[in-house]
């Protein structure tokens, strides 16, 4: 095969990781490629230069694997400044030596395009370019696109085993200012397996969904249980922030066509993949799944165009009013906003759209209401009482959209745990007051 200038530039840019890193100085606001794009090569090479620098701010989302980089010892030299906390940041930023920035996921883009996070560097990982030059960003989109594109310098892990997947995806080599090549397998998450409470939830849930339905479902044991017994209806559309392997089972099934999606019809909308092998090879080159950013997939305005939206989100608490706690336990923090108020916000204006929170009633082994009186205290607001239409347990479908405090407390109270309901009547007479 003839050089071409494409390869010619491709083949100066590469290098060996340490170099790569060698750019990032002291002070430096960097961006790491999130959920399981996460480039470890480069963040590990990054890491053995951390005696050389110092006050690194590191932006990332969720991201699979270790994060050594916010670990105690390197706390001089990187803080971790968590737009969606996950299990490996969660330490650092509840200890203080890392930050998290409260923000919706539809938002997170325009924070790079703005310069209101000035990004000196991007790092990420890609598929290997095609024949126009460009590399796909595979499995996660999200916002590492605005942060590839206005990032002043671009480290790329180009993985021969990341899928090519397509869409408003793709970062033109141009761009890209040092690569380093691998050939690893992806690393795969894989749901726990559904208790009987979550398939309740679940059965609830799928009264809701009408045929034709376009439905947002994220990763855990409540969204996979929904999957069972979503098998029966017909027509489903997907646009969904994430996409994982339970929708495989419905697309296999012929319950997925999208024909009657109004927002890219005929595709399915996503932002990310996380789950297992079985699930990128599926997206691989595969021109009926769409990758966006998330500026596109969770503006509540686009998500609005779908007709019979129904949109799944979790909470870690509801109190009796419908304020959702979902990035918290308390004080404590836990996780992020992500999509859960863009897309509440967006089915709540679809025609026939249904936004939905699902939790069990309880948690710690039943020890514990989900459904309380008063949020814990210091625990944040992540979707307000105005934004709540649907609430649901195993113990049934709280309809609250239209609904006084008063009728709202009745119908949270009827699907709390029954040896928490006394209680929480008892405590009905303080709201509104």
């Amino acid at each position: 095969m003839p050089e071409t200038s494409s390869t010619t530039s491709y083949k100066n840019k590469c290098t060996t990781a340490a170099d790569a890193v060698s750019t990032i100085k002291s002070g430096d606001k960097i961006f790491i490629h999130a959920n399981a794009s996460n480039p470890f090569a480069l963040v590990d090479a990054l890491v053995e230069r951390a005696p050389q620098l110092k006050d690194v701010d590191v932006f990332q989302l969720l991201s699979l694997g270790d994060a050594k980089h916010a670990e105690e010892k390197y706390r001089d030299s990187f803080r971790v400044q968590s737009l969606f906390i996950g299990h490996n940041t969660r330490e650092a930023v509840n200890s203080g030596r890392g930050d998290y920035i409260p923000v919706f996921m539809s938002e997170i883009p325009e924070l790079f395009n703005s310069k209101t996070i000035d990004l000196d560097v991007a790092v990420i990982q890609v598929a290997p370019p095609d024949k126009n030059g460009n590399c796909s960003l595979g499995l996660a989109v999200e916002a590492t696109l605005a942060a590839a594109m206005n990032a002043r310098y671009v480290i790329a892990e180009v993985n021969e085993q990341m899928p090519r997947t397509l869409g408003n995806c793709m970062v033109p080599l141009d761009k890209i200012n040092k690569i380093i090549e691998t050939n690893r397998p992806i690393p795969e998450l894989i749901s726990r397996p559904s208790t009987d409470i979550d398939k309740a939830i679940a059965q609830n849930i799928a009264t809701l969904v009408e045929d034709q339905s376009t439905v947002q479902l994220g990763i855990g044991s409540i969204p996979n249980a929904v999957i069972g017994f979503l098998k029966n209806k017909k027509d489903l559309g997907i646009h969904t922030e994430m996409f994982s392997d339970g929708l495989l089972e419905l697309i296999e099934a012929g319950v997925v066509t999208n024909k009657y999606k109004t927002v890219l019809p005929d595709k399915i909308a996503v932002s990310f993949v996380l789950g297992t092998k079985r699930v990128y090879d599926f997206v691989h080159e595969n021109e009926s799944v769409e990758f966006h950013p998330c500026d596109y997939i969770n503006d509540p305005y686009i998500i609005s165009q779908n007709r019979k939206m129904v949109a799944i989100n979790s909470a870690i608490e509801v109190d009796l009013t419908g304020q959702v706690a979902a990035d918290c336990i308390g004080s404590k923090l836990y996780s992020g906003f992500g999509g859960q108020v863009d897309f509440m916000r967006g089915t709540a204006r679809s025609k026939g759209g249904k936004p939905i929170i699902a939790l069990p009633s309880t948690a710690k082994n039943g020890s514990i209401s989900k459904i309380v009186a008063n949020l814990t205290t210091g625990a944040g607001v992540v979707t307000g009482r105005a934004d709540v239409h649907y609430v649901i347990t195993e113990y049934g479908i709280a309809q609250l959209h239209g609904k006084s405090l008063r009728e709202r407390a009745k119908a949270l109270i009827e699907i709390a745990h029954p040896k928490f309901r006394a209680d929480l009547e008892r405590s009905t007479f303080k709201v509104g007051s």
